[in-house]
């Protein structure tokens, strides 16, 4: 190496390099070991780890149980390592993956076409709202309080650098629902869509039909968003909705610290040139047989860059491909009866509880517990994990916490976090 670098030593190849940058000594790390004490050492790291922990911590992050079989899929090196399906003639089984994911999307959303996944949900939350600016001509964004308030800090900086005002507008303090004259008064005519959540972030459902007729009537866009994919096993569509997006965590994708995560992007047909990243199509190759494509792409990968919707350069294929075998195994019953448990469940949780709002709520509840941190902790020493202290992005309710409660809930931790709240 030191030959063909034109170097006689290892100290030539540094000579660059100014002297008090040059590290002197040997690295502070220890020497190797063989690979079965390596498995010892992380076999004893792993023990140290807290497990066998309830949880009721929600808030866009959900605890669901994940078949064993996704990951048998996923892991088949056909999937696992394939990159990118340009190729369309190499790539047959990922494009028909991909396709199907596609088409299960539209059907739980009530859309008619769905892109190949977004990176996660917040990132999905600024693209629909470029994208409605594309479409209507206009430059502002409305967005409701009850989003996840991380969404809407994402949206915040892509809107900074896109010229784009963004305003949010307030919910009824009684219901936890929209304050829909706050809304409303927020359109004006320069107004390209109206963002909110349903479940919102505080776990409760929203009206959207009441929302697209008022944004639609100010000639806004309507951009539904969901952090809880569950829901809509049991929730009507947001049919009403121009775009819809949100995060597929829920269906058999780890929380993982956070990610990696799988967002969707689903629109009405009339919308398909805008929507961003990449869609996959049916057609037919050159001996008539049925086959998969990647088709308008309007990326600037693929055309002017002037011309392109978005710069998201791929999809989250592998991610998304787990919530494809979720769905295939979980069929549209399945995911109705999951659901069914984990309303029933939160609503066993609330029952008795000093619930804040009245709205109808679906897997998560806000209720009032005076030191949110203290009864945290009162869980912890029980090896649960508690609810979301709301304080911090919601300063009028300081003294409220967001709780989760899902399939994988048992009655006993309940009953704990229900004496705890109490």
């Amino acid at each position: 190496m030191l030959d063909a670098c034109g170097a006689s030593s290892l100290e030539d190849l540094f000579a660059h390099l100014p002297e008090e940058v040059r590290l002197k000594r040997p690295l502070a790390i220890p020497d190797g070991m063989s690979e079965y004490s390596i498995i010892d050492y992380f076999k004893a790291r792993a023990g140290e780890c807290a497990t066998g922990y309830a949880s009721f911590l929600g808030a866009g992050v959900y605890s669901h149980y994940r078949p064993v079989v996704v990951d048998t899929i996923v892991s088949r090196a056909e999937f696992l390592t394939s990159y990118t399906p340009y190729q369309a003639e190499m790539a047959q089984g990922t494009l028909t993956a991909i396709f199907e994911f596609q088409s299960m999307v539209c059907q739980l959303t009530g859309m008619d076409v769905a892109n190949a996944s977004m990176y996660d949900g917040s990132s999905a939350v600024p693209e629909a709202a470029m994208m409605a600016v594309r479409i209507t001509g206009r430059d502002r964004v409305v967005i409701a309080r009850t989003v996840h308030p991380e969404y809407r800090t994402v949206l915040s900086t892509y809107a900074k650098y896109q010229g784009m005002p963004v305003a949010e507008f307030g919910y009824n303090s009684e219901t936890g629902m929209l304050d829909l004259s706050a809304l409303d008064a927020a359109i004006d005519d320069q107004t390209a869509a109206v963002i909110i959540q349903s479940p919102n972030f505080f776990g409760t459902v929203e009206d959207i039909k009441a929302a697209a007729e008022i944004a639609h009537k100010k000639g806004a866009l309507l951009i539904h968003v969901f952090t809880e994919a569950v829901s809509l096993g049991i929730l009507t569509p947001p049919r009403e909705a121009d775009i819809v997006c949100g995060e597929l965590q829920s269906y058999a994708i780890s929380p993982s610290y956070g990610g990696p995560f799988a967002g969707i992007m689903a629109t009405k047909e009339k919308y398909i040139r805008q929507i961003p990243g990449r869609l996959v199509g049916e057609t037919k190759d050159a001996n008539g047989k049925r086959a998969y494509c990647l088709t308008l792409s309007t990326r600037e990968q693929h055309i002017r860059r002037e011309k392109a919707t978005s710069n998201i350069c791929t999809n989250q294929a592998l991610i998304a491909l787990m919530a494809t075998v979720f769905m295939s195994l979980y069929g549209k019953q399945g995911l109705r009866e999951l659901a069914e448990q984990n309303l029933a469940k939160t609503h066993y949780l609330a029952d008795g509880l000093p619930v804040r709002f009245s709205g109808p709520f679906f897997n998560e509840v806000v209720v009032r517990c005076g030191d949110p941190e203290a009864v945290n902790k009162a869980l912890l020493e029980k090896k649960i994990i508690g609810g979301l202290p709301l304080g911090g992005f919601y300063p009028e309710l300081k003294d409220c916490m967001l709780l989760c409660a899902t399939e994988m809930s048992k009655r006993a931790d309940i009953d704990e976090v229900k004496k705890a709240v109490a």
